[in-house]
């Protein structure tokens, strides 16, 4: 069942005479040859007496439904003129024919050539029936773009929208949409008009079958066909027409993507209806546009429903199904928001109870404990006191509470999924998507499949000739394509081998992409480590020297939040390389279909882009700080010679630093991506935007004003997703370390869907409208991250909080069990006169030289003097045989119950199940009951010309009626 109804557009065709006879088409649909005469098939500008004479022809033989005298007044009366005064329009200059789609051309010095291609693309458009006008480059504002328009008649809708299997209405729907549901008033503020939310009527569709056109309600065959499917059709026709000369076979001589990367033409769009800020003067035009930026792309109106099945009439399935994910995840994430929130404030009201920052704070406690330097040379010794306000910090997310928003986002994402999956499935029943995919594989083959691939063999299946890929091929460059990808992913988060490939100069030769992206992660920790010393050294004791600033900047937090700054830098520097890397890769991989290409492209992307953006916040949460060896034994990133000592945490935990990583490259990607959706499109269609309002409507025509925005690219869609993807894994995969993040993600997306939507409408090009049943790849993608989300958060809460430590203490070792004593229990002593010369401060300040002999370190072992000195104590086993208890405990109930409630909630809603069946029960029956009306009327038509004799033969067809019966 579609939203699918006639639409009030004018669109007539017209096709003075059929095709004599339709070409055999094979699966893939080819180029069919039609012979159709055309009415105006001019490559140049005609003159208004040739323009009257067409329409004078067409009206007198012409074989649309309607007579043209009944729909339109001739040329040279009132309405026709002011139509024709009027420029901004969507129709031909006669005001019948509608425009499907507008090529733009100039003439350059390389002209000769391309006016070649161009004769011999546009005479084979003539050729499959498509009608050509061409608006000369002296109407154009600048003097130079020549506009070819296109408009495909009655005939070629009708015979591609057969072959593409286009599902058209053939009875009215008497299918409810539901029931009501309760306090059903409360939502009112939320909602969209009637007329905007349903903008098309409800109907039962079949797909379209050209030999069976009384079967489907044919009001009108101008309007019958919406504009998204007619430049839908128009592009697939496009997309597969060759430009070389008849009798010459040139295949990679084909399609409209070539003609634009050679220069051929400048642009291949379908129209906008209208100007979004007013209505279509003529009333013939849906204004559509118009409507969805009054009602989707302002702003001031965020908190309105989104018109999808408007946006879906408008834009195609694709697009309609991308806004119906987003705004869903939004919703969803209102929940995990409001969670979010409540541990925050947990962490705030239990502020005062928090004893062991208390500790830290005193200054009879932490003001006494000397900490061990943390780095060579330039660290000084340092008061444990001077970590106070950190300490206070990581409490707000290092909590009791964290542990259950933990826990509680990994059911979260099940739910998202689960009932995301509820909601797909209602959407492909609204929008007729239930079956198109397994109708449409073999029709979505992509062009350049067609070209490359040479060798042909028969398909099993339609028995059919078809282009494939020979095996060895395929494998060869699936091998490459791996190959690649691995060297992109895995040698960037192995540290250890891409150490060895900086050292060894043959290895930076092989692979110098490897050698610079390995480069920049490596280069990140080595300025951690470098950074931190120079920080050390001017902030030594912020209690004492740097009385403004100091108390509030530590070298550690200096040291994170820079080299989070710098991190982010780079992240958007690969993102430059990764991108080219991965479409050519998909691109040499050659897939076979447009859904394959996607689905490849998807994943390659993805991987590049997990760790491009979460290497930095893995090392945080897993590295940082747990090989950081001990006083007499440090560890050292490059070896002892570089000087790098590995990072230690605060005594209260890496969390704090892995919270501040993950705000500002979270934060920072979404204030950049808001900034390259919306200021850059806006500044790059200034100058044309502003030229067109200074003109009036009918100096400045529609072609025009669309021809100066931005295309909108086959991969638009894609980078929108993955926008989306990369941020929910940064609000499942690290949550635990900051509660607030879907509250971000929250705000960023209600901004997102306005200026998403602001940007389809003002600021891209019409898109051809585009199929697609699901979300594709990424669903599985979503998946793979909802299962890793729970092991990160096991992982963060048992080794990079301090939670576990603290829960061990608190039950096994503490006073009462109370936290009193936490802070001293959980460092180690360590005699200064055994440091070793090269870790020992350049300034050594007097203030600790006498007061003690001994400094403390963030670790479990025995003190100077027992007979296991510096060796791990029992509590140190406690607390990693906790850890791994708290980890397999946490995995298995969170899993559990994922897996519960995904088998508990359907796939599919029952409701939608229910009325699937009825629809396709009566389509067969309707389609049953047609076929035998039809049969009738043949066996009245033959017997009206059988002679009266023939009783017998009469017998046996009214037994053949009766069986039918």
């Amino acid at each position: 069942m579609a939203w699918w109804g006639p639409s009030p557009s004018r669109m007539s065709s017209c096709s003075l005479q059929p095709p004599p006879q339709e070409a055999p088409r094979s699966h893939h649909a080819p180029i069919i040859g039609q012979q159709a005469e055309q009415c105006y098939t001019s490559t140049f500008s005609r003159p208004a007496w040739r323009e009257s004479e067409a329409v004078q022809k067409y009206e007198n033989g012409g074989n649309s439904v309607d007579s043209l005298s009944e729909r339109t007044t001739l040329p040279g009366n009132t309405e026709t003129e002011k139509l024709q005064q009027n420029k901004d329009t969507v129709f031909f200059r006669d005001g019948v024919r509608r425009v499907d789609f507008v090529l733009s051309y100039v003439e350059d010095k390389d002209g000769e050539k391309k006016q070649e291609r161009r004769r011999a693309f546009e005479a084979n458009l003539e050729k499959e029936g498509l009608e050509l006008e061409t608006e000369d480059k002296s109407d154009a504002k600048d003097q130079r773009t020549y506009f070819l328009k296109i408009h495909a008649p009655w005939n070629v809708l009708a015979t591609y929208a057969d072959v593409l299997k286009i599902k058209v209405p053939f009875k009215t729907s008497d299918v409810p949409h539901g029931q009501d549901v309760p306090l059903e008033w409360l939502s009112h503020p939320f909602r969209l008009p009637e007329h905007i939310m349903r903008p098309q009527p409800d109907y039962f569709t079949y797909p379209f079958d050209k030999t069976k056109t009384d079967f489907f309600l044919i009001n009108d065959k101008d309007t019958f066909f919406p504009p998204s499917t007619r430049n839908r059709i128009v592009y697939y026709i496009l997309a597969r027409c060759p430009y070389y000369k008849e009798g010459l076979k040139e295949r990679d001589k084909t399609g409209i993507k070539r003609l634009l990367s050679n220069g051929t033409y400048t642009a291949a769009f379908p129209l906008h209806d209208c100007r979004y800020w007013k209505r279509a003067r003529n009333a013939e035009c849906e204004s559509e546009r118009y409507n969805l930026y009054q009602h989707w792309a302002r702003f001031l109106i965020f908190y309105k429903e989104q018109p999808l099945n408007l946006i879906r009439k408008y834009y195609g399935e694709k697009i309609g199904i991308y806004f119906a994910w987003l705004g869903f995840y939004t919703e969803m994430l209102f929940f995990a928001a409001v969670m979010g929130v409540i541990c925050f404030t947990y962490g705030l009201l239990s502020y005062e109870e928090n004893v062991s920052s208390k500790e830290i704070c005193n200054a009879d406690i932490g003001g006494s404990i000397v900490m061990c330097p943390l780095c060579d040379k330039k660290c000084p010794f340092w008061k444990l006191n001077s970590t106070c306000l950190s300490s206070w910090q990581s409490h707000l997310f290092d909590n009791e509470g964290t542990v259950f928003f933990a826990i509680f986002m990994g059911i979260w994402v099940t739910l998202f999924l689960e009932f995301w999956k509820r909601r797909q499935a209602r959407l492909e029943y609204e929008w007729d998507l239930v079956d198109f995919e397994e109708e449409q594989q073999q029709l979505q083959m992509r062009p350049e499949f067609e070209i490359q691939c040479t060798n042909k063999r028969l398909n099993k299946i339609t028995q059919e000739m078809e282009p494939y890929l020979p095996a060895t091929s395929k494998c060869a460059r699936f091998c490459l394509s791996t190959a690649t990808v691995i060297f992109w992913v895995t040698e960037c988060v192995s540290p250890q081998y891409a150490v060895s490939l900086v050292s060894q100069r043959s290895h930076m030769c092989a692979l110098p992409q490897v050698s610079l992206i390995v480069a920049c992660i490596i280069g990140v920790i080595a300025y951690r480590l470098a950074v931190y010393a120079a920080f050390a050294s001017i902030i030594k004791d912020p209690l004492r020297k740097i009385q403004l600033v100091g108390r509030f900047i530590t070298p550690q937090l200096a040291t994170s939040v820079t080299a989070s700054c710098i991190n982010f830098v780079i992240i958007m520097i690969l993102n430059f390389f990764y991108e080219r890397v991965a479409i050519w890769i998909t691109d040499m991989e050659i897939p076979k279909t447009h859904l394959e290409y996607e689905n490849r492209l998807t994943m390659k992307m993805f991987l590049f882009q997990f760790v491009n953006y979460y290497s930095s916040c893995f090392y945080v949460a897993f590295f940082k700080g747990k090989f950081v060896g001990s006083p007499g034994d440090y560890t050292y990133m490059f070896g002892r010679w570089s000087n790098l000592r590995n990072e230690e945490c605060d005594p209260g935990g890496c969390l704090i630093e892995l919270t501040t990583q993950l705000v500002i490259v979270m934060s920072g990607k979404q204030l950049w991506g808001n900034i390259q959706e919306a200021l850059l499109p806006l500044m790059r269609n200034w100058w044309s935007s502003r030229k067109g309002r200074r003109h009036p409507e009918n100096h400045y025509s529609r072609w025009e004003q669309d021809h100066a925005l931005l295309n909108f690219t086959q991969l638009g869609l894609f980078y929108e997703y993955l926008e989306m993807v990369v941020q929910f894994g940064f609000i499942t995969l690290f949550v635990a370390s900051f509660p607030l993040a879907p509250l971000l993600a929250l705000f960023n997306n209600i901004l997102e869907i306005r200026v998403d939507a602001w940007k389809f409408t003002t600021q891209f090009k019409r898109p051809v409208a585009s199929k697609a049943r699901n979300i594709g790849a990424w669903q599985e993608i979503l998946n793979a991250v909802a299962i890793l989300s729970v092991v990160t958060n096991a992982f963060i809460m048992a080794f990079t909080s301090d939670m576990i430590p603290r829960m061990v203490f608190l039950y096994a070792y503490g006073e009462n069990e109370t936290m009193i004593g936490y802070v001293n229990n959980s460092l180690s002593m360590y005699k200064i006169s055994q440091i070793h010369e090269d870790n020992m401060p350049e300034e050594r300040d007097d203030w600790f030289g006498n007061s003690t002999t001994t400094c403390r370190y963030r670790d479990y072992r025995y003190p100077p003097g027992h007979n296991n000195e510096y060796s791990h104590t029992m509590q140190f086993w406690h607390i990693l045989a906790a850890k791994m208890a708290f980890i397999i405990i946490m995995e298995h109930v969170v899993f559990v119950v994922k897996f519960l409630v995904a088998w508990m909630i359907p796939d599919v809603p029952t409701g939608v199940k229910a009325r699937f069946k009825r629809e396709r029960y009566l389509i067969q029956e309707y389609l049953h009951n047609y076929e035998v009306e039809r049969l009738k009327l043949q066996l009245s038509a033959s017997f009206i010309t059988e002679p009266q004799s023939g009783m017998s033969l009469l017998t046996d067809k009214h037994e053949m009626v009766s069986e039918c019966l």
